[in-house]
């Protein structure tokens, strides 16, 4: 329909002014106008990708106006009117687009795949999922904070089958979160109609389910939107709660502009043309002489100029140039993590796990804004009793037991830190990470790279065989996140060490993957400060001298090491690496240097494990230095067994000792 017949949409304009129409009406014409400009550049070969929310700026325009600028909003592709109402230069915005240094990710991310905390929008990533629990997280860092704030997170419908939509509601509905759920219902997933996507009738259903109020709106009638979700708003900031807002809409392009709309049925995008939400309110606003026709032309000239003129500004910038050296300064957030010496000299004896409890409580003191989350970790005190007693100190607020949800909860961990908090996510074991293991490696891991937004996030890894637990229990797993740039990957072998890297762990800006071997726990213990102390992220520790043979490991690899090389007799350099990631490639090098000969000892598989990259570091750095080949010892590559006769067998304990001797006779 033209802007000149009458609106087919019914706008109430309930008691806003004149002013508040008209700044409504701008609002979602910029975006509309941009639209118009992309598909142009588009064709031009000026921009090289382009997801249009074209007939779906309504709701992004609706729902942004709708809250305080201070509030936190999650977008999605289709979500531009969100960046620009939310005031962000279009010189910026369209220089993101073409991956200019002026962006926000310079140069490395696309689109809307970027985050802003001046204007408060937290940028997606490809999976989106994820979003809707990092939303939780900001949104309970106000809460925990006490101020009436909500945020505002969007899905589509077909995004809303992925597990984060339910892992992500259900918790902020359990924990009273002021979250506003935004389902985009475009009706089509990619090429993918809605009948193929979910079998119930609209999103409102959904959301009896989780026990949460559901409200449906036309997502085409921008005052609707815009004055539901202004009504929740004010609502959940005084009574904190989730709430799920269903917009009926339509997209009216294609999933990206390379895909078309073939498959769409012939005459869809005519019935839906009709309802279009720019077009509709200019009528409206010009049938109730609100504005002129010639008022609405004048509009669309400025803001026309305007983005031509923002244009030209992102256009003459200069395409972005490689520097090596700032790429990789940038995969992490900069922190000194150079050890704090304890006050006093006070020491206690304590087991392995003693220490990571005192770590973890003396993290909890040290950083009063630390939030600890995880299943049954509350009164019960976890699984392993690391946090029993905690709540009695801390309280529920800071101490919290989780729904079953693992990528909902590390996604938490992130909002909270978005959000000035310090969150530590506790896998109740390793194995169960791979439920949350691309919050990690997508989210957690390339957000500072991406945007220059740290991630203080620690998750806790109870790891490791030996305790007859078998394949879901037992897994080493630590070479998965050995991969990822971005992390830190924390891996200790005694009490005192546990602590103080802990406690190091906790004072980093960055993602800390912090393994504890559980069949460690109560089975090592040593003399451990009782004050406050850290140890560097990142040093290696030599936990025995000698010249023989460098013996490369970590965790439950340095005790068999000690106790083999004690057995039987061998002067060897152990190497306690601790930190996998970053690595202490000098004290390694040095070692092998010295000795000549090197054996790489680890619990995880042989196939893809960390050996295999040590090997390969070794023989590229020290190969004029190697009396012998570079050996690895590892478990069997299968999953680990549950009898203990197989799992022994599994483990690379025995083969060690004869792998040690054959290489010392070489």
């Amino acid at each position: 329909m033209s802007a000149t017949a009458n609106p087919v949409l019914p706008f109430d304009r309930k008691t806003y002014s004149n002013d508040q129409l008209i700044e409504l009406y701008n609002a979602i014409l910029l975006p509309r106008l941009i639209e118009e400009k992309m598909l142009i550049l588009l064709r031009q070969g000026r921009i090289s990708k382009w997801f249009s929310g074209y007939g779906q700026e309504g709701i992004s325009v609706g729902t942004a106006m709708a809250i305080a600028k201070e509030e936190y909003i999650l977008p999605m592709h289709r979500n531009l009117g969100v960046f620009t109402s939310r005031g962000i230069p279009l010189h910026k915005l369209f220089a993101q687009f073409q991956g200019k240094e002026m962006g926000f990710t310079k140069g490395r991310d696309r689109s809307f795949h970027f985050g802003t905390k001046e204007h408060k929008v937290v940028g997606m990533i490809s999976h989106l999922g994820p979003q809707l629990g990092i939303a939780d997280g900001i949104a309970l860092a106000h809460k925990l904070r006490k101020e009436e704030r909500c945020t505002l997170v969007y899905s589509g419908d077909g995004g809303a089958s992925e597990g984060d939509f339910h892992e992500s509601i259900n918790v902020a509905a359990v924990w009273d979160l002021p979250v506003i759920f935004v389902i985009e219902n475009n009706q089509w997933g990619l090429s993918t109609p809605s009948n193929e996507q979910f079998r119930c009738k609209q999103f409102i259903d959904k959301a009896i389910g989780y026990g949460i109020e559901g409200i449906q709106v036309d997502g085409n009638n921008i005052l609707e939107v815009y004055d539901t979700t202004r009504r929740i708003a004010e609502d959940i900031r005084k009574n904190p709660r989730p709430v799920l807002l269903e917009c009926i809409t339509f997209r009216m392009r294609g999933h990206e502009e390379a895909s078309g709309t073939k498959y769409y049925p012939e005459g869809l995008q005519e019935k839906w043309s009709v309802k279009d939400p720019v077009d509709n309110f200019e009528s409206w606003l010009i049938s109730e002489k609100i504005i002129s026709a010639a008022d609405a032309e004048k509009s669309r000239m400025e803001i026309k100029k305007k983005i031509a003129d923002e244009l030209e500004i992102a256009f003459a910038e200069p395409n972005v140039e490689a520097n090596t050296a700032r790429e990789l300064a940038d995969v992490y957030a900069p922190h000194n993590g150079a050890a704090i010496a304890p006050k006093n000299a006070s020491k206690t004896e304590k087991r392995f796990i003693d220490a990571v409890s005192d770590g973890l409580r003396q993290a909890m003191q040290h950083h009063p804004n630390l939030v600890l989350m995880g299943q049954d970790i509350a009164e019960y005190g976890g699984v392993f009793k690391v946090t029993e007693n905690f709540v009695a100190e801390f309280g529920k607020d800071r101490v919290r037991n989780t729904p079953l949800c693992e990528s909902a909860i590390i996604g938490t961990a992130l909002g909270l830190s978005i959000n000035g908090h310090k969150a530590m996510s506790e896998m109740q074991f390793a194995d169960f990470v791979t439920c949350g293991f691309n919050q990690i490696v997508n989210n957690l891991a390339k957000i500072h790279y991406r945007w220059g937004q740290n991630a203080d996030v620690v998750v806790r890894m109870p790891t490791g065989a030996g305790v007859g637990a078998g394949p879901f229990h037992s897994q080493s797993n630590e070479a998965w996140f050995f991969h990822t740039p971005g992390l830190k990957v924390v891996y200790p072998a005694f009490p005192n060490e546990a602590k103080g890297l802990l406690l190091a762990a906790f004072a980093d800006p960055n993602p800390v993957i912090f393994f504890e071997h559980k069949a460690l726990y109560r089975s090592v213990s040593e003399e451990v400060n009782d004050d406050y102390f850290t140890l560097e992220i990142g040093k290696a520790a030599m936990v025995a001298e000698g010249n023989d043979v460098s013996i490369v490991t970590y965790g439950m690899g340095v005790h068999w090491a000690l106790e083999v090389t004690k057995e039987l007799g061998i002067s060897a350099d152990i190497v306690n690496l601790r930190t996998l990631l970053p690595l202490d490639t000098h004290t390694i090098y040095a070692s092998v240097r010295k000795t000549g000969r090197v054996l790489v000892l680890h619990e995880d598989c042989m196939t893809g494990g960390i050996g295999g990259e040590l090997s390969a570091l070794i023989t590229e750095h020290c190969f004029e230095s190697l009396d012998a080949p570079v050996v690895r010892v590892a478990s069997l590559d299968s999953p680990v067994p549950f009898a203990i006769p197989l799992e022994n067998d599994f483990l690379p304990k025995d083969r060690f000792k004869e792998k040690l001797k054959s290489l010392l006779n070489y």
